[in-house]
């Protein structure tokens, strides 16, 4: 079985021999090649739609795996129990979602070392709810695959974290007069803003394209509000620039 490069840069973060849970699996590619590698000693399969629930199954089933590898059909972190389990991969969701199935399963992720998230959007949204929630951002990724950019988002709780929230988005000054907030840490991520890559660039330009596609739509309306939104953004995407600006370019 051969992972997708954004599955398997997933599965190289598991730590070896890990008790895991990968929530909306899907056909449970992620669990079975973990069980294979030694990643994980055990994994729960979690898929809420009939049809993935069925494709896990069977490839759970046609890899001699049932011993090994749970399937469960539920919602989110309701396939497992507090404490059955010390990683939690996601992947595939918007950041919101995500955020929305932790805070739902908060009391599921007691005993729980390491979440390994991929959101496909909104990742300032899902950073956000990390720190409100103590968890600490220790790495990230920022990988494009067949045309599209993803990150992915490795957290431990503060308790065991070797490092702080308040040093990871700590404000600080860039080369050029930028200064990057935590508010622009933690929507360009502050992993990422330190060793910006081309997939980068490429991200936030096109991000604030989108940015200024909201600002003419928005411009049309009369009400105050729509002109206060419309500045908002605006603001938004002068900072980035800036910070774009100041950041190097660096070949990786």
């Amino acid at each position: 079985m051969k992972l997708s490069n954004r599955l398997q840069r997933i599965h190289d973060q598991i730590p070896d021999g890990s008790r895991m849970a990968d929530i909306g699996s899907d056909h449970a590619l992620l669990p079975v090649a973990a069980i294979r590698s030694g990643k994980a000693a055990s994994a729960v399969a979690g898929e809420v739609n009939p049809g993935p629930y069925d494709a896990a199954c069977k490839q759970v089933s046609d890899a001699g795996l049932k011993e090994k590898i749970t399937v469960r059909r539920g919602d989110g972190l309701d396939v497992i129990s507090a404490g059955e389990v010390d990683v939690i991969t996601i992947a595939g969701m918007g950041g919101a979602l995500i955020a929305s199935i932790l805070d739902r399963g908060l009391s599921k992720l007691e005993g729980v070392q390491l979440l390994i998230l991929q959101p496909n959007v909104g990742e300032d949204i899902l950073r956000r709810w990390l720190l409100e929630h103590h968890w600490v951002v220790v790495a990230e990724q920022l990988l494009e695959e067949d045309g599209k950019i993803y990150e992915i988002i490795t957290a431990m709780p503060q308790s065991v974290s070797p490092i702080a929230n308040v040093e990871v988005y700590r404000a600080r000054p860039l080369q050029g007069g930028a200064e990057l907030t935590e508010d622009l840490l933690l929507r360009m991520g502050p992993y990422l803003v330190d060793r910006p890559t081309d997939v980068f660039f490429a991200k936030w330009e096109s991000e604030i394209i989108k940015l200024q596609g909201v600002v003419n739509s928005i411009s049309k309306s009369d009400q105050d509000s729509s002109r206060d939104k419309a500045a908002e953004v605006e603001r938004l995407i002068a900072n980035l620039k800036e910070v774009l600006a100041c950041l190097p370019k660096v070949k990786l």
